[in-house]
Protein backbone atom coordinates (compact mmCIF):
# COMPACT_ATOMS: atom_id res chain seq x y z
CA UNK A 1 0.00 0.00 0.00
CA UNK A 2 1.75 3.32 -1.02
CA UNK A 3 1.50 6.45 0.67
CA UNK A 4 0.04 9.47 0.10
CA UNK A 5 0.06 13.29 0.94
CA UNK A 6 -3.21 14.69 3.16
CA UNK A 7 -4.60 18.63 4.31
CA UNK A 8 -5.81 18.03 7.97
CA UNK A 9 -9.03 19.70 7.97
CA UNK A 10 -10.40 19.12 11.13
CA UNK A 11 -11.82 16.55 13.31
CA UNK A 12 -15.83 15.33 13.94
CA UNK A 13 -17.23 11.82 14.73
CA UNK A 14 -18.52 8.90 13.19
CA UNK A 15 -21.94 6.49 14.10
CA UNK A 16 -20.71 3.43 13.38
CA UNK A 17 -23.32 0.44 12.43
CA UNK A 18 -23.35 -0.97 16.11
CA UNK A 19 -24.19 2.33 17.72
CA UNK A 20 -20.40 3.22 18.46
CA UNK A 21 -19.15 6.45 18.28
CA UNK A 22 -16.06 7.02 16.76
CA UNK A 23 -13.70 10.67 16.92
CA UNK A 24 -12.30 10.72 13.52
CA UNK A 25 -9.65 13.30 12.13
CA UNK A 26 -10.68 14.24 8.72
CA UNK A 27 -7.84 14.26 5.72
CA UNK A 28 -8.19 15.55 2.31
CA UNK A 29 -5.79 12.84 0.95
CA UNK A 30 -4.59 13.21 -2.61
CA UNK A 31 -5.02 12.93 -5.62
CA UNK A 32 -0.90 12.72 -5.45
CA UNK A 33 0.80 12.17 -8.74
CA UNK A 34 4.09 10.64 -8.88
CA UNK A 35 6.33 13.31 -10.17
CA UNK A 36 10.05 10.94 -9.86
CA UNK A 37 11.43 7.19 -8.67
CA UNK A 38 14.65 6.59 -7.27
CA UNK A 39 16.47 3.67 -7.62
CA UNK A 40 19.34 1.95 -5.55
CA UNK A 41 21.43 1.67 -8.64
CA UNK A 42 20.87 5.34 -10.21
CA UNK A 43 20.03 7.51 -7.22
CA UNK A 44 21.76 5.08 -3.92
CA UNK A 45 18.52 4.31 -2.25
CA UNK A 46 14.61 3.25 -3.34
CA UNK A 47 12.02 6.27 -3.01
CA UNK A 48 8.67 7.48 -4.85
CA UNK A 49 8.31 11.15 -4.72
CA UNK A 50 4.63 12.39 -4.75
CA UNK A 51 3.21 15.86 -5.56
CA UNK A 52 0.13 17.51 -3.75
CA UNK A 53 -1.76 21.07 -3.44
CA UNK A 54 -2.40 22.59 -6.57
CA UNK A 55 -1.63 25.81 -7.27
CA UNK A 56 -0.74 28.73 -10.00
CA UNK A 57 2.07 28.19 -11.79
CA UNK A 58 3.52 31.62 -11.47
CA UNK A 59 4.03 30.70 -7.49
CA UNK A 60 6.91 28.07 -8.92
CA UNK A 61 10.06 28.33 -10.02
CA UNK A 62 11.26 27.29 -13.81
CA UNK A 63 13.06 24.36 -12.20
CA UNK A 64 10.02 23.18 -10.56
CA UNK A 65 7.87 23.50 -13.33
CA UNK A 66 10.35 21.56 -15.69
CA UNK A 67 10.48 18.81 -13.22
CA UNK A 68 6.91 18.81 -12.95
CA UNK A 69 6.44 18.73 -16.85
CA UNK A 70 8.55 15.86 -17.06
CA UNK A 71 6.04 13.96 -15.21
CA UNK A 72 3.28 15.43 -17.18
CA UNK A 73 1.95 17.15 -13.58
CA UNK A 74 0.41 20.15 -13.49
CA UNK A 75 1.58 22.85 -10.57
CA UNK A 76 1.75 21.79 -6.94
CA UNK A 77 3.37 23.16 -3.67
CA UNK A 78 4.79 20.22 -2.25
CA UNK A 79 7.10 17.46 -3.38
CA UNK A 80 7.58 14.99 -1.07
CA UNK A 81 9.98 11.69 -1.41
CA UNK A 82 8.91 8.14 0.43
CA UNK A 83 11.06 5.90 1.20
CA UNK A 84 10.73 1.69 0.39
CA UNK A 85 6.86 2.94 -0.24
CA UNK A 86 7.76 2.70 -4.33
CA UNK A 87 6.19 -0.74 -5.11
CA UNK A 88 5.03 -0.90 -8.93
CA UNK A 89 4.28 2.64 -9.32
CA UNK A 90 5.69 4.75 -11.73
CA UNK A 91 6.10 8.71 -13.04
CA UNK A 92 2.78 9.56 -14.03
CA UNK A 93 0.66 7.68 -12.51
CA UNK A 94 -1.70 9.19 -9.11
CA UNK A 95 -2.33 7.63 -5.91
CA UNK A 96 -5.50 8.66 -4.40
CA UNK A 97 -7.73 7.48 -1.34
CA UNK A 98 -8.89 4.31 -2.89
CA UNK A 99 -5.56 2.62 -2.11
CA UNK A 100 -6.56 2.39 1.45
CA UNK A 101 -8.90 0.49 2.87
CA UNK A 102 -10.83 0.73 6.42
CA UNK A 103 -8.82 -0.99 9.21
CA UNK A 104 -5.66 -0.27 7.62
CA UNK A 105 -2.75 1.19 10.10
CA UNK A 106 -1.15 3.85 9.66
CA UNK A 107 1.49 6.36 11.15
CA UNK A 108 1.20 10.17 10.01
CA UNK A 109 3.90 12.42 10.20
CA UNK A 110 3.26 16.18 10.00
CA UNK A 111 4.69 19.95 11.98
CA UNK A 112 3.03 20.24 15.31
CA UNK A 113 1.30 23.32 16.26
CA UNK A 114 3.91 26.10 17.39
CA UNK A 115 3.51 27.43 21.03
CA UNK A 116 5.96 29.99 20.87
CA UNK A 117 8.10 30.51 24.19
CA UNK A 118 7.32 28.80 27.06
CA UNK A 119 8.42 27.95 30.45
CA UNK A 120 9.53 24.36 32.34
CA UNK A 121 6.21 23.63 33.61
CA UNK A 122 4.41 23.83 30.29
CA UNK A 123 7.32 22.67 28.22
CA UNK A 124 8.73 20.28 30.25
CA UNK A 125 6.11 19.52 32.55
CA UNK A 126 7.84 20.19 35.60
CA UNK A 127 6.13 20.68 39.09
CA UNK A 128 5.43 23.99 40.38
CA UNK A 129 6.87 25.01 43.67
CA UNK A 130 4.64 26.15 47.17
CA UNK A 131 2.08 29.04 46.68
CA UNK A 132 1.79 29.65 50.38
CA UNK A 133 2.54 33.51 51.49
CA UNK A 134 5.98 34.15 50.89
CA UNK A 135 7.23 31.46 48.20
CA UNK A 136 9.56 33.12 45.78
CA UNK A 137 9.60 29.71 43.76
CA UNK A 138 6.57 29.17 42.45
CA UNK A 139 7.09 28.73 38.51
CA UNK A 140 10.70 28.78 38.41
CA UNK A 141 13.00 26.15 37.46
CA UNK A 142 15.22 25.93 40.56
CA UNK A 143 18.89 25.42 40.41
CA UNK A 144 20.32 24.65 36.64
CA UNK A 145 24.29 24.92 38.29
CA UNK A 146 25.46 26.02 41.42
CA UNK A 147 27.80 28.95 41.63
CA UNK A 148 30.63 27.10 43.21
CA UNK A 149 30.22 23.48 41.57
CA UNK A 150 30.29 23.11 38.92
CA UNK A 151 30.12 26.86 38.29
CA UNK A 152 28.29 27.00 35.17
CA UNK A 153 25.19 24.99 33.23
CA UNK A 154 25.30 21.82 31.70
CA UNK A 155 24.42 20.84 27.96
CA UNK A 156 21.64 19.75 27.72
CA UNK A 157 19.40 21.36 30.99
CA UNK A 158 15.94 21.26 30.36
CA UNK A 159 15.14 24.84 30.62
CA UNK A 160 12.50 27.22 29.18
CA UNK A 161 12.22 28.05 25.25
CA UNK A 162 10.55 27.59 21.99
CA UNK A 163 7.80 25.26 22.12
CA UNK A 164 6.18 23.00 19.39
CA UNK A 165 6.46 23.34 15.11
CA UNK A 166 8.48 20.37 15.28
CA UNK A 167 8.18 17.34 13.04
CA UNK A 168 5.60 14.92 15.03
CA UNK A 169 5.20 11.38 13.77
CA UNK A 170 1.90 9.58 15.28
CA UNK A 171 1.96 5.81 14.78
CA UNK A 172 -1.02 3.13 15.53
CA UNK A 173 -3.59 5.09 13.93
CA UNK A 174 -6.65 3.18 12.07
CA UNK A 175 -8.40 4.04 8.79
CA UNK A 176 -12.14 4.09 9.88
CA UNK A 177 -13.76 5.27 6.65
CA UNK A 178 -12.42 6.27 2.76
CA UNK A 179 -14.97 8.31 0.63
CA UNK A 180 -13.12 8.31 -2.86
CA UNK A 181 -15.45 10.37 -4.79
CA UNK A 182 -14.38 13.77 -2.66
CA UNK A 183 -10.57 12.52 -1.58
CA UNK A 184 -11.61 11.69 1.88
CA UNK A 185 -9.44 9.52 4.24
CA UNK A 186 -11.52 9.31 8.05
CA UNK A 187 -8.80 8.20 10.56
CA UNK A 188 -9.22 7.68 13.91
CA UNK A 189 -7.53 9.48 17.06
CA UNK A 190 -5.96 12.74 16.32
CA UNK A 191 -3.10 13.94 14.39
CA UNK A 192 -0.54 16.32 14.45
CA UNK A 193 -0.68 19.32 12.94
CA UNK A 194 -3.29 22.42 13.18
CA UNK A 195 -6.17 22.86 10.69
CA UNK A 196 -4.84 23.24 6.91
CA UNK A 197 -1.74 21.45 7.66
CA UNK A 198 -0.05 19.19 5.09
CA UNK A 199 0.74 15.64 6.49
CA UNK A 200 1.99 12.32 5.19
CA UNK A 201 0.00 9.14 5.25
CA UNK A 202 2.33 5.98 5.53
CA UNK A 203 1.43 2.43 6.33
CA UNK A 204 2.39 1.19 9.70
CA UNK A 205 4.66 -1.60 10.15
Amino acid sequence: MPAILAKKLGMTQRFLDDGRVERVTVLEAGPCPVTAIRTKERDGYEAVQLAFGQCKQKVLTRAELGHLKKADASAHRHLVEFRDEAGELLVGETVTVEAFEPGHKVKISGKSKGKGFQGTIKRHNFASGPKSHGSHNVRAPGSIGASATPSRVFKGIRGPGRMGGGRITQRGLTVVEVIPRQNLLLVRGAVPGPKGGTVEVRTDG
